[in-house]
């Protein structure tokens, strides 16, 4: 599969998908047939006649019928990978037998990212594919979210991760394909985050913010407002490395930051002489502990980790937030042949099968995450 095929399967104008080719491209699909859904909430049925239903209400979605050639590539296979992950988050309640897919939409956006790596896809189109399979569902319950997020906030926060008018064409499209009783309340709140994103000046690109400070404030916890500049206490300015091993990180860090103190979980396995996997709870204390002295001194350094995925990430992010780091977000990405390649001549214990089994972690950082993101794509 590659990524000249994946784009033949995207229909032209006044035509059909092909459900079979779908499938024979992408063999997993065909488990969504045999996956049932919680009909209260799908009273179609199973995953794959719900998909089909999504596939030909996008297909008349004015969002798709007025898309460039990139922006239906990207609608479609959203809207075909949406529910991917549903087969392997169904849980069904033994006393009452109702169907949930906790977490689909996580674990969906993590497979479609492994998928389309793995097919070629470019990565801008394939990152406006995953962050939409990742929060497909917000526009259904912002307003009534079960964190007490505000629908303003979510909107100014998503508007810098996606494109919302793509995130609002597959979440219309998803509930439009569907019996539910509810269909019609649904699609009236979708509208209205349509409406909102518009009145906050967030449907054609990013909420403007002055400056990037109140900006990382703002979307790390509802802090302040984006018009009104939050002050930033001095501390260390830190480079946050993230990527798959055998990425370059290291190269990168010889070159661009050179000099510089470098924190390392591999350094520290090294100095506590430990292998891939052996004790790395122990490497990790010793690594925060020499970032924690770092960050008293305010003196600038470089964290070199995979930090793959958000809950790793978020654990070095808020400790550097905390001690007022002024934080830049390095991702660094390869082709996967190249990363296989690397890894196996690479004087590690990290095997290529270990490598691949971490790739279901894979969450890329979002723009939000830091004061700078930068993505570095070979």
């Amino acid at each position: 599969m590659n990524h000249d095929q994946l784009k033949r399967l995207v229909p032209d104008d006044g035509q059909g998908y092909d459900w079979k080719d779908c499938v024979a491209l992408i063999p997993r699909l065909a488990r969504l047939e045999e996956t049932p859904q919680d009909p209260v909430y799908h009273a179609e049925g199973n995953v794959g006649t719900h998909t089909r239903m999504v596939l030909d209400a996008l297909l008349q979605d004015p969002g798709f019928i007025d898309a460039d050639e990139a922006r239906r590539f990207v609608l479609f296979f959203a809207a075909l990978l949406h529910d991917i992950a549903k087969p392997e988050t169904t849980v069904i309640d033994r006393v009452g037998g109702r169907i949930s897919q906790p977490g689909h939409s996580r674990r969906g956006a993590v497979d479609a990212r492994i998928l389309l790596w793995q097919a070629g896809v470019p990565f801008t189109l394939r990152e406006r594919i995953c962050r939409i399979i990742d929060v497909h569902q917000l526009p259904f319950f912002a307003f009534a979210s079960r964190r007490g997020d505000s629908p303003q906030w979510l909107v100014h926060k998503l508007s810098w991760e996606l494109a919302l008018p793509e995130l609002v064409c597959v979440a219309r499209c998803d509930m439009a394909g569907r019996r539910y009783q509810g269909q019609a309340d649904c699609l009236q709140d979708i509208a209205l985050f349509e409406e909102l994103a518009r009145e906050e000046g967030c449907w054609d690109g990013p909420r403007a913010y002055v400056d990037a400070h109140t900006r990382l404030a703002y979307c790390r916890a509802a802090q302040g407002h984006p018009d009104h500049a939050r002050f930033q206490l001095p501390g260390s300015a830190v480079t946050v490395m993230c990527g798959l091993p055998a990425s370059g990180k290291d190269s990168w860090v010889r070159v661009h930051r050179p000099g510089l103190p470098v924190v390392s979980f591999d350094d520290a396995k090294a100095e506590l002489g430990l292998k891939h996997g052996e004790n790395d709870g122990k490497a990790a204390h010793h690594a925060v502990d020499k970032a924690r002295a770092l960050l008293r001194q305010g003196a600038p350094f470089v964290w070199n980790a995979t930090h793959l995925s958000r809950q790793m990430r978020d654990k070095t992010l808020d400790l550097l937030w905390a001690y007022h780091a002024e934080i830049e977000l390095v991702y660094l990405e390869q082709a996967r042949e190249v990363v296989m390649a690397r890894n196996a001549q690479r004087d590690t214990s990290l095997s290529n099968a270990a490598l691949e089994r971490m790739l279901h972690r894979w969450e890329l950082p979002l723009p939000t995450e830091a004061h700078r993101v930068d993505y570095q794509v070979a």
